[in-house]
């Protein structure tokens, strides 16, 4: 049975998130996203926009995985990017939850190419950051007329655990107190 959805978290790279207002708050809810994720055994991948010359994934996002999938591109939209397609299809998700920089960029561009790819999308709002405000909040809008869901990581993660029975209800709660 493979997993209701997966965590893409697209370039969240310091030399990106030294350009967004308020990242540090950005990487503590995109965090929140990544040990929720692996604590509900959703698959997590991570972009990286040519790592090369901009440099790699915040070290400590990928502390909180135990193999973190990580792949290059040089293409905005990772739906763009065949070995990052070839990676989501592989496990079979039928939406994706989209984390990242840049909202009006690449996180825009990968929501927009998925969506015409089939697949549903969340686009968690509290985990996307812009270097301006305005054209994060268009593209948002934007996307939300193609069809996107655009929602809090809480309110996304609480209706995947439906009640307090889950079996990861608990350690989410705690989750949720650790980075408020």
């Amino acid at each position: 049975m493979s997993a209701p959805a997966l965590l893409l978290c697209i370039d969240l790279q310091p030399a990106f998130l030294r350009a967004v207002p308020g990242s540090a708050a950005l990487l503590r809810r995109c965090a929140f996203a990544v040990e929720t994720a692996r604590g509900l055994e959703l698959p997590i991948l991570f972009t990286e926009q040519v790592p090369a010359k901009l440099g790699p994934t915040a070290p400590e996002l990928l502390a909180l995985t135990d193999a973190p999938a990580v792949l290059a591109k040089d293409e905005f939209s990772a739906l763009a990017n065949e070995p990052i397609r070839a990676a989501i299809r592989a496990r079979a998700v039928p939406q994706l939850y989209l984390a990242g920089i840049e909202t009006p960029v690449c996180v825009f561009q990968t929501a927009r190419d998925a969506l015409e790819a089939g697949l549903q999308v969340t686009v968690l709002t509290d985990c996307v950051g812009a270097r301006r405000a305005d054209d994060a909040a268009a593209a948002q809008h934007h996307l939300a007329r193609l069809g996107a869901h655009l929602l809090p990581a809480e309110t996304v993660f609480y209706a995947l655990l439906h009640s307090a029975r889950h079996p990861f209800f608990r350690a989410y709660t705690q989750l949720v107190k650790k980075y408020s």
